[in-house]
Order: structure tokens, then C-alpha cells, then sequence
């Protein structure tokens, strides 16, 4: 690994499958932390098996477990949980997203593990978090984004809820665990040199982002709806449909920006006038200012809209699909591809690696790996003999 890399040396084990847990723990991996993804020996983790496969695996599994190790470990084997201990001993971060519980059935409770290892940071990303009385209900993304406020916004007022094009839940759950770990770890620095408990919520992680929602209800009694394409309290930001049948995002809310727009498209007169000159303005007249927006998109084509507005400052964008992400310019100038290799030594590009820091950069070191891959290095640093592993392979604990 490269030692310039901000977590180098740093040892988490990964008890996580399918999204939130994984995701948090590959954002370790990029960025140099030695991650250890314990699997059960009957198949692994389930996305090797999720949405496109390529020659058995998932295309997705090679990103979402790049620069992990793979170890093999029935936990439902005392032999299993015996050799889980001894990696944890000097680890730094466990990462886990079981139901609540099922750790402790196994005596790996938080209790048991801080006696063992008290410098351990444990993340545990559960449905409904380890309290509370749904906290033993299975709970994935779709539920958190129920729970917490997002669906019920998304989609058009005369239509039921709908949902985004990703687990945008359990992706916002991992990282809200990334954030948690690295503060507990500056805590460990700065403080009794203890780790501590992370706990996070997926419907908790989802409600954190809900912006003005609650204090808006609170005071006012107001409850946001959904509102299809525009920002609801904020004009004029929306989606909107060109000559040629591509849409464009406009974003013209700031008053400066708004006065500007207006300039542009001919409407010098929306431009001075003095009740529009502040969001609260332009929103109480929402619909005349809309329909003023959508006159002028649909008389051009897409790429004409976007050259008068990019010439006037105003923010817009065409809505993307990956296709126009791989030829575009600011896609390509950031670095936001990064070409791997699968197994058979074919080429394929993953998604770059964000954050972007200045001098300690991540990178992809290698895609994910095949099912128990580093299972026989990894017992002999921890000492097991070749007959003592293949003993524990006879008896199905790896």
C-alpha cells in the first residue's frame, strides 16, 4: 500500500455485507486502511451476485470491494469466532451491519469486544440503530428512506412517493459511519487512548439530511409535500424541457443570478422588478415565473440554451446519463474514471475516488477480490501452520 495515503496503518474488519457496511469500509480501503472482509465460506458477501454479472460475479462487487482482503470465516463455528477475536485484538475499526443482536449471540457485543480490544472503534449500522423499540426489525435502505423523510418529498404532488435510482439510504448510512469512525479515532488521539461505540441509524442517517423540515413544522406547522421538479421554497430551480426533446436543470434562485437570467432571455422587465428581487418574491409568484422559464427553453435546442446561459453565468446543466459522463470534458479532466482490471485481464473503468486530498490522495491498489482470496495469508500472520488451516478447512470454519 502506499504509505502517503492518510489511514495507512490503520486495521478495520469488515463484518458487513450488500451496501452501507461495505461502502463505509471501502472508503477505509481507498484511502489506505488494511481492510479485512470476513465472508462466510457458503458464497460470500450477496452483492457478488447483485444487478450485472460478469463471467459469475457482480461488476459492482469489483468497485464496491476494491483494496479489500477476503477471509473466509464460518462465525457460526466456535473455531469460526475464535479466529474473529484473535483479528480484532489490535484492530482499529469493526464495521457491521447485522440486525441488532446477532453479535451478541455470538458474544461480540460491544461489552465483550471493548474488554478485548479497548481501543477499538466499533460501527455498527443497523435499520433503527441498537435502541429503541423497532431496533430488532430488519431494516434496509428502502425502509430508511421511507422512515426518514426522503420518499415522502420525491415525486409529483399528484402521484404516490417514488424513489431515487440508487439505495441512496444505505450509501448515506456509510458515510455518515466514516465520519463517526474518524471522529472517534481523533477522540482516541486526543483523549483516554479508549475507542468507542458508533451507532448509526439508516433511517437516522436519511432524516440528518431533511434540511429545514423539522424546525418548519415545529414552528409553523408546516409539512413539505412533494413538488416534482422544483425546489419548493426556492425560485426559480427546475427541470425543463428544450426544442429537442433533452431537458435541462436550471438553477437561477440567487438574486444576482435571477437578474441576470432574466436579462438574458429578454425579460428585462422581470430583471428590475422590485418584488422579485429576493427569494421570497420570486417564489409567491412561482408559477408566472415558470411558465415565463419554459416559454423561452422550449423555443431552443439543448445545446443553445445551455451556450446562453453558460455566456450569462446562470447555472444549468443537460441531466446526464453515464454515457455523457465517459466523453465529458470535467469528467475527464478530474480523474473521475480509473481503469481496472477483472480477472480474465479485461480492462473496465470504476468510478474515481472522492474526496480529492492534495497530498495524501486514494487510489485503487486492486478490484475486488475473489471469495476467501487472502484467507490463507492472513491465518499465518496471525500463525496457523498449512496443516492447521487446511484442518479448518476440512471442518468447514474457512
Amino acid at each position: 500500500m502506499n504509505a502517503e495515503k492518510p489511514l495507512t496503518g490503520l486495521k478495520v474488519i469488515e463484518l458487513g455485507t450488500l451496501i452501507a457496511g461495505p461502502f463505509a469500509a471501502r472508503i477505509c480501503a481507498e484511502f489506505g486502511a488494511e481492510v479485512i472482509k470476513v465472508e462466510s465460506p457458503d458464497g460470500g458477501d450477496p452483492l457478488r451476485k447483485w444487478r450485472k454479472i460478469y463471467e459469475g460475479t457482480s461488476l459492482w462487487w469489483f468497485v464496491q470491494a476494491r483494496n479489500k482482503k477476503s477471509l473466509t470465516l464460518n462465525l457460526k463455528e466456535p473455531d469460526g469466532i475464535r479466529i474473529l477475536r484473535e483479528l480484532l485484538v489490535d484492530a482499529d475499526i469493526l464495521i457491521e451491519n447485522f440486525r441488532p443482536g446477532t453479535l451478541e449471540k455470538w458474544g461480540l457485543g460491544w461489552e465483550a469486544l471493548h474488554a478485548l480490544n479497548p481501543r477499538l472503534v466499533m460501527v455498527r449500522l443497523s435499520g433503527f440503530g441498537q435502541t429503541g423499540p423497532m431496533k430488532d426489525q430488519p431494516g434496509f435502505g428502502a425502509v430508511g428512506e421511507s422512515m426518514g423523510g426522503l420518499r415522502y418529498i420525491t415525486g409529483f404532488e399528484d402521484r404516490p412517493p417514488v424513489r431515487t435510482g440508487i439505495s441512496i439510504g444505505d450509501s448515506i448510512a456509510a458515510l455518515w459511519g466514516v465520519i463517526g469512525a474518524l471522529m472517534a479515532l481523533r477522540h482516541r488521539e486526543v483523549g483516554n487512548g479508549e475507542g468507542q461505540l458508533v451507532d448509526v441509524a439508516l433511517y437516522e442517517a436519511v432524516f440528518a439530511m431533511m434540511e429545514s423540515m423539522v424546525p418548519e413544522y415545529d414552528v409553523m406547522g408546516f409539512v413539505r409535500e412533494r413538488s416534482g421538479n422544483i425546489m419548493p421554497g426556492i425560485t426559480p430551480s427546475s427541470i425543463h424541457t428544450c426544442a429537442d426533446g433533452k431537458a435541462v436543470q436550471i438553477g437561477a434562485n440567487g438574486d444576482a443570478i435571477f437578474k441576470r437570467f432574466m436579462q438574458v432571455i429578454g425579460r428585462t422587465d422581470l430583471a428590475e422588478d422590485v418584488s422579485l428581487t429576493d427569494n421570497a418574491g420570486r417564489d409567491a409568484r412561482r408559477d408566472e415565473l415558470y411558465a415565463v422559464i419554459e416559454r423561452w427553453v422550449a423555443s431552443r435546442t439543448q445545446e443553445q440554451v445551455l451556450d446562453v446561459l453558460a455566456k450569462a453565468d446562470v447555472p444549468a446543466s443537460r441531466i446526464f446519463s453515464v454515457a455523457d459522463m465517459f466523453s465529458d470534458p470535467q469528467f475527464l479532466a478530474r480523474g473521475m474514471f480509473t481503469e481496472g482490471k477483472l480477472p480474465d485481464g479485461k480492462p473496465f473503468k470504476m468510478p474515481g475516488i472522492i474526496p480529492k486530498l492534495s497530498a495524501t490522495p486514494g487510489s485503487t491498489e486492486w478490484t475486488g477480490p475473489a471469495l476467501g482470496e487472502h484467507t490463507h495469508a492472513l491465518l499465518s500472520e496471525l500463525g496457523y501452520l498449512p496443516e492447521q488451516i487446511e484442518a479448518l478447512k476440512e471442518r468447514k470454519v474457512i
